[in-house]
């Protein structure tokens, strides 16, 4: 495999996938450190067997999952920017579905502006949700 390719996370890539997540809440000026990394391992840990998680990179560097129950995108993080990993990713979401949700926080406008680009819509805002302490945009792609 290629340091671009796309493949399906195992429960081996758990660490990593947080250690990304961390990385981008220490680069992200106005994201609060809600957790520390041993526990979002251990929330993506109580999620794996629920969700449909992507990753990139040797090492793990770009991190997607996907709630197919609830047609969401929980977490998008990609370390590495403006190469189309994050687009190829959401390309992978998308395959086989006509509807998908997710939300960015909202000072994150760069985010928002990307999904736009992908062709999702803002459909409202929401208060942050514990631990959480940023608001979110929620929004929404359709077929």
């Amino acid at each position: 495999m290629g340091r671009d390719d796309i493949r399906r996370a195992t429960e081996a890539d758990v660490p990593a996938c947080a250690a990304v997540v961390s990385a981008w809440v220490r680069q992200t000026e106005w994201m609060t450190d809600e957790l520390p990394q041993q526990e979002l391992e251990s929330l993506i840990v109580q999620a794996f067997p629920d969700r449909e998680m992507w990753v990139v990179g040797e090492p793990v560097d770009c991190y997607m999952s996907v709630d197919p129950a609830a047609q969401k995108v929980g977490a998008l993080y990609c370390l590495r920017t403006r190469q189309g990993i994050g687009k190829r990713l959401l390309d992978r979401a998308k395959q086989g579905r006509s509807f998908l949700w997710l939300t960015a926080h909202q000072p994150n406008v760069a985010a928002q502006r990307f999904y736009r680009r992908e062709g999702f819509v803002e459909t409202g805002t929401e208060a942050a949700t514990p631990p959480e302490t940023v608001p979110v945009v929620r929004m929404e792609w359709h077929a």
